[in-house]
């Protein structure tokens, strides 16, 4: 991983790189945005800090690819909250995504405690938010976080997402305009999501991939994405990928520093 950031630091650039105007305008309006002053952010960063420093524990059923940290199932909370939730950045990053480009529909693979869930849910309240965990204590925990925040739009579908996704789609048959997929860190696992959700987009849907550099699986994810025929615009940023499918874009990929 360590030489694919390299890889990465040498291809990245920034917005004297962008020649396409859709793409220049997120880069510097959405995603190098420094100073980020958001009143959900104080609230977060407090339910951040309090699991940091919590030794509760729970029994952790993973059906991903696992945690290269902790092999044992029964792991504290403030360990999950180290390893397995993104950084701050990264949840108000997705918070100015949604808030830029205001989705009805969002769905997000891999609950974990929810803070994530919530740097997103946050930023459209009005709107619909479904979140898949295959772990239940996870689940049961994530949920008493989003009641304390009284994130009233989350709704939380707890089983393995190899069944729960596809019978959700089928049922709601609903479109997706926002979708972070965070779940199963393996190539098999990730694609088939992405397809699976495929027939639920629209021209503005903006999906996300997580750790796309997490493992060879995982670059190898990225890049049958990256060439899928729907798929018109990319943008890595080593730790995460956007995925667009502007009918209207020409066919690119970007690599811009984050």
């Amino acid at each position: 991983m360590i030489a694919a950031y390299f890889r990465y630091l040498f291809h990245s650039g920034n917005e004297h790189s962008i020649h396409s105007p859709f793409v220049f305008d997120l880069y510097t309006q959405v995603i190098k945005v420094k100073k980020d002053r958001n009143p959900d952010y104080k609230s977060l960063k407090l339910l951040r800090k309090e699991l940091l420093k919590s030794d509760r524990q729970i029994e952790i059923l993973d059906l991903g690819a696992g945690s290269r940290i902790n092999k044992s199932n029964l792991r504290k909370v403030k360990t999950i909250a180290k390893n397995a939730e993104k950084p701050e950045k990264f949840g108000k990053l997705f918070n100015r995504l949604i808030r830029r480009f205001q989705p009805a529909t969002m769905l997000e693979l891999g609950t974990s405690l929810g803070l994530t869930t919530l740097y997103m849910s946050k930023a459209a309240p009005e709107s619909r938010m479904f979140t898949f965990e295959g772990c239940p204590e996870t689940a049961k925990l994530a949920s008493q976080h989003f009641n304390r925040m009284n994130a009233d739009n989350i709704k939380i579908i707890t089983g393995n997402i190899d069944s729960t996704l596809p019978k959700f789609l089928a049922e709601t048959n609903t479109k997706l305009d926002f979708a972070y997929f965070d779940a199963n860190h393996r190539f098999e696992p990730t694609v088939r999501y992405f397809e699976t959700c495929l027939p639920y987009i629209q021209n503005e849907s903006v999906f996300i991939f997580d750790d796309i550099y997490w493992s060879p699986e995982m670059t190898r994810a990225w890049e049958y994405i990256k060439a899928h025929p729907q798929v018109t615009i990319t943008v890595d940023l080593f730790w995460i990928g956007l995925v667009f499918f502007r009918k209207e874009q020409v066919k690119e990929n970007f690599t811009l520093r984050f």
